[in-house]
Parts: C-alpha cells; sequence; structure tokens
C-alpha cells in the first residue's frame, strides 16, 4: 500500500497540468479563429495576453535573486563563478557571429524583398519604429547599475538583478557559516515565489488566447501573403540554425538528443508560441536546468545574461530584415556593406535589451545610426513583426536552454546521471512547486566535483 503512494501522487500532478497545456492548445486555436473571423475584436483581446505575461515577468527578478545567491552562496571558490561567466560570454560572441553569418547566407540567396514599393505611408511606419528608449552601448553598460538595491527588483531590469545578486552572493560566500541562516531564508523565499509563479501558470490559457488572437487579428492575410517569402526564409534559417548548428554542438559537446532534450521542455516552447514572448518562459527554464542537473551558479548566471547576450533569433531576423529591406528600397547591399552593419546591429542589440518590441526596436534603431537612408522600409515589415518574433522567440530560448547544458558540461558543473534519469522520465518535474523535494542536495548537482568537497555541507546546512 505504502509503495503504491509515492507512484500515485506524482501521476496526479502531471495529469492535472497536462490537461492545462492542453487547455493552452486549444486557447491557441481559438485565438487564430477569432483573429481571422474578427479581427477588430480580436486586436481588442491584446490587454488580456499582455497581462499574462506581466504576470510572469513581475516572477523574473526574484526568481533570478535567490537562483544566484543560493549558487554562488554555496561555492567556497570565488574564481569558480568568474570562469562560468568568460565562458559564457565567449559562446554567446561566438554563436551570436554564426547566427549572423547563417542569416547572411540565407538573405543573400533569397534577396526576398526585389519587387517591392515602399510608398510614404510605409517610410511614416518606418520612422515611427525608431524607439526613443533605445540605448548606445555605453548607456547600457551604465544602466546595468542600479539606482538603489531595491529599484533592481522594481525596475525589472535583469542585468540589475543580476548585478546585486552577484553581490549578495560573494558576499554571504565571504561571511562562511555566518551566512548560513541568510542562505536558508533566501531558500524559503525562493520557495514561496516558485509556488507563486506554478499558480499564475494556471491563467496560461487566458493568456494564450488574447496574445494569439491580437497577433493575428492584427497581422490579417493579405500581410502574410505579401511577404510569405521573407517569412519563410526567416522561419526555414531559424530552424537550420537549431537543428544542424546547435543540434551538432548539443551532440559533441554533451552526448544528448537535442529532440528528447526539447521535449523535456516542450511546455515552455508552447508557452512561448502563444505568447510570443521568450521571457515569459525564463522563470521556468531556471528551474527546469536546475532539476535536470545542472548546478545552480551556471544556471543563475547563463540564463539570465543569455537573455540579453545570447539572442540567436533575434541576430538572424536582423540579417534577414536588413538585406530585405535594403533590396525593396532598391539599393541592394554589397557584402562589404553588409557586414559592418550586421557587426554594429551585434552590438546595438545589447544596448536595446529589455525594450519592448526589442527585435523590430533595435532593428529600426541600428538602421537609423548606421543607415538611415533603409530606416524608410522599415514599414514593410512591421505587419508581420509579431509573427517572426514567435521564431524569434523560440530560437533564443532553444539557444539559451542549449547554452546552460554546454556550459555546464564545459565546466563540469553538471550531473550526468541525473541528466539521463530527467531526460528518460525517471525523474518528473514537479509542476505544482518548480522544486524538488530534496531541493538541497539535487540543484546542487556541483556537490559531486572533487574540489567542492565542503559546498554540499554549506548547502545542508
Amino acid at each position: 500500500m505504502a509503495a503504491n503512494s509515492p507512484a500515485t501522487a506524482p501521476r496526479a500532478k502531471r495529469d492535472r497540468t497536462h490537461y492545462l497545456y492542453i487547455a493552452v492548445i486549444v486557447a491557441v486555436a481559438l485565438g487564430v479563429a477569432v483573429g481571422l473571423a474578427a479581427p477588430d475584436f480580436a486586436v481588442e483581446l491584446k490587454p488580456i495576453g499582455t497581462g499574462f505575461v506581466n504576470l510572469i515577468k513581475m516572477m523574473i527578478s526574484p526568481i533570478i535573486f535567490c537562483t544566484i545567491v543560493l549558487g554562488i552562496g554555496s561555492v567556497r571558490k570565488a574564481a569558480k563563478v568568474g570562469a562560468v561567466g568568460g565562458i559564457a560570454l565567449v559562446y554567446f560572441t561566438v554563436m551570436s557571429l554564426v547566427a549572423l553569418g547563417i542569416g547572411l547566407v540565407v538573405g543573400n540567396i533569397l534577396e526576398p524583398g526585389t519587387g517591392l514599393a515602399v510608398t510614404d505611408a510605409v517610410k511614416d511606419v518606418g520612422h515611427a519604429q525608431v524607439d526613443a528608449e533605445a540605448k548606445d552601448t555605453t548607456e547600457f553598460l551604465l544602466g546595468i547599475i542600479p539606482t538603489t538595491i531595491v529599484s533592481a527588483f522594481t525596475g525589472g531590469e535583469v542585468l540589475q538583478t543580476l548585478l546585486v545578486a552577484l553581490l549578495v552572493g560573494f558576499a554571504l560566500q565571504a561571511m562562511g557559516s555566518a551566512g548560513q541562516p541568510i542562505l536558508r531564508g533566501v531558500e524559503h523565499i525562493q520557495r514561496l515565489v516558485f509556488r507563486v509563479l506554478a499558480m499564475v501558470m494556471w491563467a496560461a490559457p487566458i493568456g494564450a488566447f488574447g496574445a494569439i488572437a491580437a497577433v493575428t487579428g492584427s497581422a490579417g492575410l493579405d500581410a502574410l501573403k505579401s511577404l510569405a517569402v521573407l517569412m519563410l526564409g526567416f522561419y526555414t534559417t531559424c530552424f537550420l540554425f537549431v537543428f544542424i548548428v546547435l543540434a551538432a554542438l548539443l551532440r559533441v559537446v554533451a552526448g544528448l538528443n537535442i529532440l528528447t532534450f526539447f521535449k523535456y521542455l516542450g511546455r515552455e516552447f508552447l508557452l512561448i508560441l502563444s505568447t510570443s514572448s521568450s521571457e515569459s518562459a525564463l522563470p521556468r527554464l531556471i528551474a527546469k536546468m536546475e532539476h535536470l542537473g545542472v548546478s545552480k551558479p551556471v544556471v543563475g548566471i547563463t540564463v539570465p545574461t543569455g537573455y540579453s547576450f545570447n539572442l540567436d533569433g533575434t541576430m538572424i531576423y536582423m540579417t534577414m530584415a536588413s538585406l530585405f529591406i535594403a533590396d525593396a528600397m532598391g539599393t541592394p547591399m554589397s557584402v562589404g556593406e553588409q557586414i559592418p552593419l550586421l557587426l554594429f546591429l551585434l552590438v546595438a542589440s545589447k544596448g536595446a535589451a529589455g525594450v519592448t518590441g526589442a527585435g523590430l526596436a533595435t532593428l529600426a534603431g541600428g538602421l537609423q545610426s548606421h543607415k538611415p537612408a533603409l530606416v524608410d522600409g522599415i514599414g514593410l515589415i512591421v505587419g508581420i513583426d509579431r509573427f517572426m518574433s514567435e521564431a524569434r522567440a523560440l530560437t533564443n530560448f532553444a539557444g539559451n536552454a542549449v547554452a546552460t547544458v554546454l556550459i555546464g558540461t564545459w565546466t563540469k558543473e553538471i550531473d550526468r546521471g541525473r541528466v539521463d534519469q530527467v531526460l528518460a522520465g525517471q525523474l518528473p518535474f514537479d509542476e505544482k512547486t518548480l522544486l524538488d523535494d530534496g531541493h538541497e542536495t539535487s540543484a546542487d548537482a556541483s556537490a559531486e566535483v572533487p574540489e567542492q568537497g565542503g559546498e554540499k555541507e554549506l548547502a545542508k546546512a
């Protein structure tokens, strides 16, 4: 009798959340139908989707703070954290360049903008997309420093929260045993925050319906037909990047099959698809990567930083959109002109991290600064930008998920035995708490690394 109880409980939890995500799929289908049948009404539903995404976003800062503080506070060697951050930034830079290169090749082959006309109305729409909130690189770097410690949480800036969490984590690390009561307190706060997030997720079907209905209603079939070549090319390029480049890296470095890995993250992909926002899945990605067996320091540093610096989908989007606009304007760029522009956009994308509609805003701001004549053509892609943002968000998320596993493997901060068990379905993810019952030890996979012999005891204390 007792032996059957543990097996029954997890199945009940999985069944409940299984129905939740079936409801999300149904809501997406209904949203598309409403968007096509009553586009004006559907556009009015946009606040529903926005509200749900905002509910998720309000949880991001406390989750990042707790994850990093617990991870760094339980690690004895500060140099290890620095190594993780250094490897992550190098990897993010290399992959951004690879994504730009792939987009460059495909964009030059397709030449999707040839033959389109740019009217005065289109020009006005293009100039309206130049976001005044976009920052240059200097402002971006200074913006990482919050006005106060508390404002890092109230402002919703991920990198500000990351900075404060790093400082607090290193301070607790230096305090030694005196910091253990604080670590226990932060752990309780983390459990509370994840429980709140699990409650918020039950509103996902409503949010998905509003978001998809608004996107479908605002774009319409005409925009999709006229720009089908660009959309198809972009989606194809993102698909090739994920299932060739990322899949090869994951197989060679970590020995994992990308389809099995993505199956584990299936609900997060569905959530992103229904909200057009990769940020909606950020808290769940942190929880799932820890559950998978990647150590807290690697997850806490790689995931939040990747959401600002590892934007593979955005890189491909800006490459192909730039070439599309240049062709549509009747001023195709030579390769010698394309490369400097794209390198400039690579840097500009970091300065626009966190700006609403970052893909289009970054493209508009970058073109305005580097090649103003092309801003006139941005109005051509405004109608389908939200549909292209689906692929942007999915690709960005996939890139950050794979990056977390790769960096965990390179730094030996991943429990490979646990990874195999989780991906095989032997250790199901707890959708109710988003944490493991034995969270203190299971999340601290790095405790099995010889040089971290005392970390497990500190985490348990």
